[in-house]
């Protein structure tokens, strides 16, 4: 009997989305689930012999104030980064988004620091915001504002650390919110126009609206990556530092150290 075109057109979508979403499964979906499975267990990296042991890690872990600390740490890490970097790179993408001479160069060199690895970023920003040394502080103390200990005083190295990963990522919102101001159809501005809409009117009935969806993904993305923060705590301030110790960092002295 043969198949009705529905059923046919059926088939073929499953053929076209059945091999990414078994890929999917296998390297994520699986591991997820088999690691939440073992945290149930005494199971060690190293392999051997394993028993259910209820939930006696979980209670181990939050037994003690230092993962609280770590979790509020990454908390507040993810909240300032994402936050400032997602205003930052929607009022850049707002400055770029009409044609002008030598945008292409711009947006080439706002895009730089994406592209190099974390942790040399970090060191970098090591050297430019050393107390004594950095030529951030030399140009402060030029300008008689003093010369903050960014990465040595206990308040201001968190503070560093977002202001590193705001340089660092910002052009990432930047793009997704050009793709996002470029997607919304030209006739719209023009009807606006025609009604004489004010800018802030536009940009608070047309412009945010249409761009949210986009501007959703992009902080989920963000932050998902934002909640891993290593490189950047591991080569200013190292994994020890209560002041800027986050989850995954701690989680690296628990496990390896």
């Amino acid at each position: 009997m043969n198949q009705t075109p529905g059923r046919r057109r059926d088939w073929m979508q499953w053929g076209f989305v059945g091999p990414a979403l078994l890929l999917l499964v296998a390297m994520n979906v699986f591991p997820l689930i088999y690691s939440i499975l073992l945290s149930f267990t005494n199971a060690d990296l190293v392999g051997g012999e394993w028993k259910f042991i209820g939930g006696l890690n979980y209670t181990f872990v939050f037994k003690f104030a230092k993962y609280g600390q770590a979790l509020r740490t990454s908390a507040l890490f993810v909240f300032s980064a994402v936050a400032i970097e997602l205003f930052v790179g929607f009022a850049l993408a707002l400055a770029l988004a009409d044609r002008f001479r030598g945008k292409t160069l711009v947006l080439t060199a706002l895009l730089v620091p994406m592209m190099l690895p974390q942790a040399v970023i970090a060191l970098f920003w090591k050297l430019v915001l050393n107390g004594n040394y950095g030529i951030f502080n030399q140009v402060l103390g030029g300008l008689g504002l003093g010369q903050p200990q960014w990465i040595t005083d206990p308040d201001l190295k968190l503070m560093s650390i977002v202001l590193i990963d705001v340089w660092m990522w910002t052009p990432f919102m930047m793009l997704i919110s050009l793709a996002a101001l470029n997607a919304i159809p030209g006739y719209i501005y023009e009807a606006a126009a025609i009604d004489r809409a004010s800018r802030w009117r536009v940009f608070r009935r047309i412009t945010l609206p249409m761009c949210a969806p986009l501007l959703g993904l992009a902080v989920l993305l963000r932050a998902t990556d934002a909640l891993k923060q290593f490189d950047l705590v591991m080569a200013i301030t190292g994994p020890n530092d209560p002041a800027t110790q986050t989850l995954s960092a701690l989680l690296y002295q628990a496990v390896f150290r």
